[in-house]
């Protein structure tokens, strides 16, 4: 019989905390304005707006909220933050640097810009997921225009050396986007200290609603328009806010902060305590830095079992977790990140992420721990047999 249901693909998706859901609400109807508006309905949601761009600008440590700008995502904010500073800064340069582990929102777009005469330079990562800071600074050309390296990485959850990246283009005059979608309210995260210029966000990973984002746009950095339109978002992003939806993010970041500290020791804990259990298991091996990951992440590789016979045999004995990106989870290739660090295609395709959070119970911890050798006996002894 199934066990309850447990929840470990935080890293994916976070179900929406309920006091978020209660402040989106009368955004929904009474306060339904369009924050363009020149009418006290519309002056009632511009207001809402611009508290929760104030919260989100507090939250990273930005000098002024009209350095935020709100978009449908972190995917839409990395094409954004790409895209539209290869084409403002393209007369100094026509030279791109991104991280090999990065999210397929960044390798996309900057795949997009080298099929239309950008030249690309993915770094070197060790074998923990981690960009060498010194990689950075010898791929930097006088034509560099952009580095784009990540906060903290969504499948192996390691965290990348930002601010020391960010001296070393701040030094050099090269612009430094960071996805920090995953980062955002469970780690300290100041553009200050990181010398970041460009930094995409996501409600989402943190119990908010789906379908908002934002990017961290520091005052003088060169930006093309993405989207074209009307002159919202101070002629930099068009189309109708999405009230409720920034209103959500606005709360989801704050509450995450009250909490931050004391959720991400907790999560520390149920971390390390699953990763020991997991480790003492015949043919487990775990990828990414052992201490600079993200509080929540558990992403393990099982000798000579498929990720999908133990995601299927999870699933049925209610328990949610996943094989790496939910962007890219139907794909039979083996993962980009996995393949970057060093792992072989065997190794990697028996790899499965774990993702902790609010929610998440040492007992439940437990639970998928008393299962799981189980699962993992049977899917390979499957395996023997169809050989």
């Amino acid at each position: 019989m199934p066990m309850r249901s447990v929840y470990l693909d935080y890293a994916s998706t976070t179900p929406m905390d309920p006091r978020v859901l209660e402040a989106m609400q009368p955004f929904h109807r009474e306060r339904f304005g369009n924050p363009s508006s020149v009418h006290a309905f519309g002056q009632s949601a511009r207001q809402a707006v611009d508290e929760a761009r104030e919260s989100i600008a507090r939250a990273i440590g930005a000098r002024d909220a009209e350095e935020i700008v709100f978009t449908s995502g972190a995917t839409e904010a990395d094409n954004f933050a790409l895209i539209g500073a290869a084409y403002a800064n393209e007369g100094r340069g026509r030279h791109l640097i991104i991280s090999p582990v990065e999210h397929h929102a960044v390798l996309e777009p900057a795949r997009f810009l080298e099929s239309r005469g950008f030249e690309l330079t993915l770094l070197p990562v060790d074998g923990t997921g981690r960009v060498d800071p010194a990689a950075v600074r010898r791929a930097i050309r006088s034509d560099t225009i952009l580095a784009s390296v990540m906060h903290s990485n969504n499948e192996i959850g390691t965290l990348q050396p930002v601010a020391d990246i960010g001296r070393i283009t701040r030094e050099a005059g090269v612009i430094f986007h960071c996805d920090a979608a995953q980062g955002l309210g469970i780690v300290p995260i100041d553009v200050q200290a990181l010398g970041v210029d460009l930094l995409s966000m996501s409600a989402h990973k943190r119990y908010g609603p789906k379908g908002v984002g934002a990017l961290y746009i520091r005052k003088g950095t060169p930006l093309v328009r993405f989207l074209h339109g009307g002159s919202h978002e101070r002629n930099r992003r068009a189309g109708t806010h999405n009230v409720p939806g920034i209103v959500g993010f606005g709360e989801a970041v704050r509450l995450a902060l009250e909490v931050m500290e004391e959720e991400a020791a907790r999560l520390r804990a149920l971390r390390g305590r699953m990763i020991a259990r997991l480790l003492v298991l015949d043919g487990v091996r775990l990828n990414g830095h052992l201490t600079e990951r993200l509080p929540g992440n558990v992403n393990i590789s099982f000798r000579s079992a498929d990720s999908e016979s133990l995601l299927l045999a999870l699933d049925l004995a209610g328990v949610a977790a996943s094989s790496g990106s939910a962007c890219t989870s139907g794909s039979l290739e083996p993962s980009h990140v996995l393949s970057a660090i060093g792992l072989d295609p065997e190794t990697a395709a028996g790899t499965l992420r774990f993702s902790l959070g609010r929610w998440t119970t040492e007992e439940e911890i437990d639970d998928v721990l008393a299962i799981l050798p189980g699962i993992l006996e049977q899917v390979r002894s499957a395996a023997i047999d169809t050989r």
